[in-house]
């Protein structure tokens, strides 16, 4: 059976990325379509395939400079000719869905968010262009935002990261999706014997992260936090940062995995797809804080495996330290681990594959194909 995967940008190692992964591990005869590549970000799996760029990838420093070049994208992604496959799985949160494909190929979508930046985030992103270019911003966030809806009709079936992505599929999309978390490697974390002092926040420092509300209400409450991670708010939370506070940067593997096994608990200020880093914390025993919106309300269960604060503040992030520092008892490392374990990677391959497999067949009898095992 030929295969392929879609992946919008392959420029580094993510929550996406994993999802690729592991369903190459799936298909490892699948060749792997994307805008843009960075050969020297990706993991030696990946590299095993065939990876193929659209005009996008070709264009001046792309694999730099990707997301300047999204508004070509759409285009780019049609110009694909995939006639021969019988599966194509695109991997979407920027534009990977909009393939054009043939009756008889199967076109799957395992959807981690609908484009952010012209849906849900539409004014943050707009805010963030200069006042002069916004005329033109909104024109062509428009055009995406059309294409980005009428793209999901060439979809035969949808996958959502987590339920709370699921619904926002049925409202910009109209279209139904069946839930699969993400793979976790909640193998490569363990329990610590003991713990530190310390708080812990792992991930990207962009804005709707709020790695910012974390330092501020450490710093205020003159507590302990440590952060990982790099990004564009680096230099905001230098500044908002008080001697409590350490910025380390971005790590390797061998040091995130020791500082989860050792923090008192993970606080995890934003609103996410799914948010991959909670379970991880999870994986290692340890509890955490959560804004109680997002994916994070799917993976934490209150007073089992952490707390949750309902509003983006100081004040109430503070007032969630409170709760987990006064618990009459502690939280237990074993059985937060067990629930990390149900987001495992080897769940996720069972049930994409079992889907998939049902799927094909489904759509082999619809289209009148000759039925095969060959998958």
């Amino acid at each position: 059976m030929k295969v392929a995967i879609v992946h919008y940008w392959l420029v580094h190692m993510r929550g996406g990325e994993r999802v690729v992964e592991a369903l190459c591990e799936l298909y490892p005869q699948a060749d792997l379509y994307t805008h843009a590549v960075d050969l020297d970000a990706l993991s030696a799996d990946l590299k095993k395939h065939d990876i193929r760029t659209t005009f996008v990838g070709r264009l001046p420093g792309a694999a730099r400079h990707y997301q300047k070049y999204l508004p070509l994208m759409p285009l780019a992604l049609e110009q694909l000719d995939l006639r021969d496959y019988d599966l194509v799985i695109s991997s979407e949160c920027g534009p990977a869905k909009g393939v054009v494909t043939t009756p008889d190929t199967l076109h799957v979508c395992y959807c981690h968010s609908p484009m952010r930046y012209v849906w849900d985030m539409y004014w943050d992103y707009l805010r963030e262009v200069s006042p002069p270019l916004r005329p033109v911003a909104r024109l062509l966030l428009h055009y995406l935002r059309r294409w980005d809806a009428a793209s999901a009709l060439r979809v035969d079936h949808f996958f959502a990261n987590s339920e709370y992505v699921a619904r926002r599929i049925r409202k910009h999309y109209r279209r139904d999706a069946e839930v699969v978390h993400p793979p976790v490697d909640t193998g490569s974390f363990e329990l610590s014997a003991e713990t530190d002092d310390h708080y812990l926040v792992v991930g990207q420092l962009v804005g709707y992260k709020r790695a910012d509300l974390a330092v501020r209400a450490f710093t205020e409450m003159g507590k302990p936090l440590v952060v990982i991670g790099e990004g564009e708010q680096m230099k905001e939370l230098k500044r908002l940062a008080g001697p409590t506070v350490q910025l380390l940067g971005r790590q390797p593997f061998s040091v995130v995995r020791e500082k989860y096994a050792r923090c008192r608990a993970l606080v995890f200020p934003g609103e996410e797809d799914f948010g991959i880093v909670p379970v991880e914390a999870m994986a290692a025993g340890r509890p955490v804080i959560a804004f109680g919106r997002g994916g994070a309300r799917e993976t934490v269960v209150e007073g089992e495996t952490g707390l949750f604060f309902q509003e983006q503040t100081v004040e109430s992030l503070a007032r969630a330290v409170e709760r987990f520092e006064s618990r009459p008892t502690p939280f237990e490392p074993e059985r937060i681990r067990a629930r990390a374990e149900r987001f495992d990677r080897r769940v996720f391959k069972a049930t994409m594959e079992s889907r998939i497999g049902e799927l094909l067949e489904e759509h082999r009898e619809a289209t009148g194909r000759a039925a095969s095992t060959d998958f």
